[in-house]
């Protein structure tokens, strides 16, 4: 079964930049949303970002101006650049694709999660 694969986590100081990146573990036909959720520990999980295959762009309020997402299409590889980050960034962060149809709010597959701890 195809996966979704994320990188780039890890341990960061306030200010600090990360960049995740994730790519499907085989191929996945007819998606079009991909985008990034994240959770905190004792919240709910958000969208961070989303993006469609004509690179439309969604954010949530606390990361605009900060956050950037970005996809290669014919790799079905999406990014998250993360700058000045805050120590309320600190949260698993999941790779999301959604179907053709569907809008990054219906994500049909899911990564694994990769960690993003940010210092004050």
């Amino acid at each position: 079964q195809v996966q979704l694969v994320e990188s780039g986590g890890g341990l960061v100081q306030a200010g600090g930049s990360l960049r995740l990146s994730c790519a499907p573990s085989g191929r996945i036909f007819s998606i079009d949303a991909m985008g990034w959720y994240r959770q905190a520990p004792g919240k709910q999980r958000e969208l961070v970002a989303g993006i469609t295959s004509g690179s439309d762009t969604n954010y949530a309020d606390s990361v605009k101006g900060r956050f950037t997402i970005s996809r290669d299409n014919a790799k079905d590889t999406v990014y998250l650049q993360m700058n000045s980050l805050k120590p309320e960034d600190t949260a698993v962060y999941y790779c999301t694709a959604a179907l053709r149809g569907r809008t990054w709010y219906e994500p049909a597959y899911w990564g694994r999660g990769t960690q993003v701890t940010v210092s004050s």
